[in-house]
């Protein structure tokens, strides 16, 4: 099974100084050797992501505790924006449905409340072989 096809992933991310940061997230397969995710662009992931590249993925429970006998994948992130942002997007949309539709616009009630604009990008994951 492919690391896209599972429901959640543990993200770790990497601190200037070496510590792991982890994260659950929502994943979508995209292209042979890639898998992708949507945040916000602020998010201390994105920051981290900008500094180091180097991330490991795990199969986790919506908590991001990984999962018994799943192996850790390791990849490397970009951040995208744009059209690659959208089709990233729609991918989350169609595999995750209504809790997509939801977790959005509790987003954007409290991006109007903060008077904050929308800063979401793409993380696109080139899984090592």
């Amino acid at each position: 099974m492919s690391i896209g096809e599972n429901t959640y992933v543990s993200l770790t991310t990497f601190t200037k100084d070496g510590r792991k940061k982890s994260c659950p997230v929502w994943i979508v397969d995209l292209k042979e050797g890639e898998v992708g995710f949507t945040t916000e662009s602020t998010s201390w992931k994105v920051k981290r992501i900008m500094k180091t590249p180097s991330v490991e993925l795990v199969a986790s429970n919506s908590r991001g505790e990984p999962l018994d006998g799943h192996d850790v994948v390791k990849g490397t992130a970009d951040l995208v924006f744009g059209d690659e942002f959208q089709s990233i997007q729609k991918k989350v949309k169609k595999k995750y449905g209504i809790q997509f539709t939801v977790i959005v616009g509790l987003g954007r009630i409290t991006r109007f409340i903060r008077r904050k604009e929308n800063s979401s990008c793409g993380v696109v994951i080139t899984v090592a072989d």
